[in-house]
């Protein structure tokens, strides 16, 4: 955490082998019939508790392309009224006014903008951005939804981290979906 009292987590969902989508892009195989009899359950309103704690999103162009299209299937906007930044310096549609295009030093957005600013900052995708964001050591926290699905070849959660990231498990949910989420705190040592 940083001297603010911000925090920023990198948080995604991806397969038991590591993929946070296909090569296409397609996130088909996020839909779990899985049942795990001993999993905790969440209902509505913990769900809706949780998602105002996030002050802000941040992601990259492939991931706000696959909201926008999560969106026009009829699956709504997952992020609210929220800000969301999106990192991309390709031209993008603005579907809203919370959304911001934002291009240039990742250490300059995150240090002099977002910290300042937003207290619970989530970086929501994709696995470029998640692995910069780690290598860049702007992370607090890696929060990982464990699918219960192998998929064998995608695009990874993490991609160019290239140095040793060393990890504290905070916390470990299994959800009666199957799904297994992990919470960890990003060493600074």
């Amino acid at each position: 955490m940083s001297g603010n009292g911000s925090t920023v987590t990198i948080h995604m969902a991806a397969s038991l082998d590591g993929f946070i989508a296909r090569r296409d892009g397609g996130v088909d195989w996020m839909e779990t019939s899985d049942v795990f009899d001993d999993g905790e359950s969440l209902g509505a309103d913990e769900v809706a508790a949780f998602l105002r704690a996030i002050d802000c999103y941040v992601m990259g162009s492939r991931t706000y392309e696959t909201a926008l299209a999560f969106e026009a299937r009829g699956l709504g906007w997952a992020y609210g009224d929220k800000p969301v930044f999106v990192l991309t310096t390709r031209a993008l549609s603005k579907t809203r006014d919370t959304v911001e295009f934002v291009s240039g030093d990742m250490d300059l957005l995150f240090q002099q903008r977002l910290r300042p600013t937003f207290r619970n900052i989530w970086v929501a995708g994709g696995g470029v951005v998640a692995g910069e964001v780690l290598r860049r050591h702007l992370a607090d926290e890696v929060r990982y939804s464990i699918l219960p699905v192998l998929i064998g070849d995608g695009l990874r959660f993490f991609e160019g981290v290239s140095c040793d990231v060393r990890l504290h498990l905070l916390e470990a949910k299994a959800y009666r979906s199957g799904i297994v989420a992990l919470r960890h705190s990003v060493r600074r040592d």
